[in-house]
Parts: structure tokens; C-alpha cells; sequence
């Protein structure tokens, strides 16, 4: 009875995979002043963290959010055709010349790629050398663990052997230990299969807020005039973040090896 009166009322009871729930939780960012603020903060960090100069830079999982606001020229895609996306696209298989992207970004997003190899693999063929991988991803803490494993709707499996999971539908199969898994559990293999990527900062961070705020699959459970008081709160964890953060920011460059050929020259799509 908790659950369903925590659960957000646009949404609840709705299909994940259906593209209507993906538009209402649009709404539910925008309209949610305390996740909003969230979400403003995780845009900027995404936007400072995108590498100089022009070029294309390509958002998945665009659906619900508006970083569009804060990246000029995004390329906003998703796996479904909705509202407010340029294209509809799987993170396995994008219809981009080779490196073309200056970057790809992502918010929660990564968790939820079935297969991975396939997108590292995607993403060094579309990414340019000195190109980026932004993304903001669930972690593994002890904190987290608790929180993840017990409460929330997705799968969180940070024992899992492989970085592949079986898929219901486009959003409703996920393990949101992933990107730990891949970054730190495995991250050897990870260099050894993908050495054209470097990793600049894993950024472990925000153990509260997003929890507090519900999210968007729960109602407020704190008003927006206690985000700084939260924030203030968060900062004076930041020594002990390994151990309580629910989120980090990870960012990833793509390096120049000897040999490889310049960026050609053919569309972006």
C-alpha cells in the first residue's frame, strides 16, 4: 500500500516500454522542482565535461529529459519515437559515419543497454579521436547497494559474470550495477578490449538527493526549497562518497593510436 501511494500518479501503473510513459516523465522532470534541479545540475556537468571544438554531439536516452538546453546543436535520440527526439536509434547500432560524433552523452542510460560490447564497439567507430563519453550512471557503495537491491524497481546484480542481460523491452530490462561492474569490478578487461578509450574521472556522488526527491516514478518527498539544504549536506560527505554515493559521473576519451586514419568526411547520418 506504501509503494502505491509513493508511486507517482501520472505514471503509475503504466508499461515502461509504452513511449507515453517516457513523455509524462518529461513532465514529471520539469514539473518536479527539486528533480529538476537534479537534472540541471547533472546537464551542466555533462556540458563542461564535453570536449573543445564543433562537431555533432549525440544524446541517448533523450526522452525524458532537456539537455538540449544546455548543449546547443544536440542530437537528441531515442529508442522509440516520441515527442522532442531528432532520431530513433539503438545504442548498439547507430546510423552515423565513422567518427563523426565529437561525443555521446548519456543520463541513466548506459544501465540499460542490453549488450555493452556492442555500444563501446559502435562508439568507437562514430566517436572522433579526442572525442568523449559523458554519462551519469548508477553506482555501487554500500549505501547504494541497500538502497538499489531493496527498493527500486530495477534490476541491480553487481555479481553478475557478463555485461549482457536479457531484454523484455527497450527500457523495462536493465542492471544497474553495469557501469560499476565494467569500470571498476572489470575494468582490466575493459582496457583490453576497448584500449582506445581512456578513462579521465569516475566522479562517485549525490547519495540523497535523488532518492529524496522521488524520482520519476514517486511523488516529492521533499519540497524544492530543501534542495540546497541537501546539497550542502551531500558536500560535506564528499571524503566519504566511495562509501555513500547512488550515482557517479563518468567520463571517457577516445585516444589516437598509430595508424588509425583521420575522421572521413561523409554525413552524420
Amino acid at each position: 500500500m506504501l509503494k502505491a501511494w509513493l508511486a507517482h500518479p501520472l505514471t503509475r501503473g503504466l508499461d515502461l516500454n509504452d513511449p507515453q510513459t517516457t513523455h509524462l516523465r518529461r513532465r514529471i522532470v520539469r514539473e518536479k522542482k527539486f528533480l529538476r534541479q537534479i537534472y540541471q545540475e547533472w546537464y551542466q556537468q555533462i556540458a563542461a565535461a564535453l570536449p573543445p571544438g564543433v562537431g555533432p554531439v549525440l544524446e541517448l536516452g533523450s526522452g525524458a529529459g532537456f539537455l538540449e538546453d544546455y548543449v546547443p546543436g544536440l542530437i537528441a535520440s531515442e529508442v522509440f519515437r516520441c515527442p522532442s527526439i531528432d532520431i530513433v536509434l539503438e545504442g548498439g547500432q547507430m546510423p552515423f559515419a565513422n567518427a563523426a560524433l565529437r561525443a555521446i552523452v548519456m543520463t541513466d542510460v548506459l544501465h540499460h543497454i542490453p549488450d555493452a560490447r556492442r555500444f563501446f564497439a559502435e562508439a568507437t567507430r562514430c566517436i572522433r579521436p579526442g572525442g568523449r563519453i559523458v554519462m551519469i550512471e548508477p553506482w555501487v557503495t554500500p549505501w547504494s547497494r541497500l538502497i538499489y537491491e531493496r527498493l527500486h524497481h530495477e534490476p541491480f546484480e553487481a555479481g553478475a559474470k557478463d555485461w549482457a542481460f536479457p531484454s523484455h523491452g527497450p527500457l523495462s530490462g536493465a542492471n544497474g550495477a553495469l557501469p560499476w561492474i565494467i569500470f571498476t569490478r572489470d575494468f582490466r578487461k575493459f582496457q583490453c578490449e576497448f584500449p582506445e578509450w581512456q578513462v579521465l574521472r569516475i566522479r562517485p556522488l549525490m547519495p540523497f538527493r535523488y532518492l529524496v526527491s522521488g524520482g520519476v516514478s514517486m511523488r516529492n518527498l521533499m519540497p524544492g526549497w530543501s534542495f540546497a539544504w541537501w546539497r550542502a549536506l551531500e558536500n560535506l560527505l564528499q571524503p566519504w562518497m566511495k562509501s555513500w554515493a547512488m550515482f557517479a559521473e563518468i567520463i571517457l576519451e577516445r585516444v589516437t593510436h598509430r595508424g588509425e586514419g583521420k575522421p572521413d568526411d561523409r554525413s552524420t547520418a
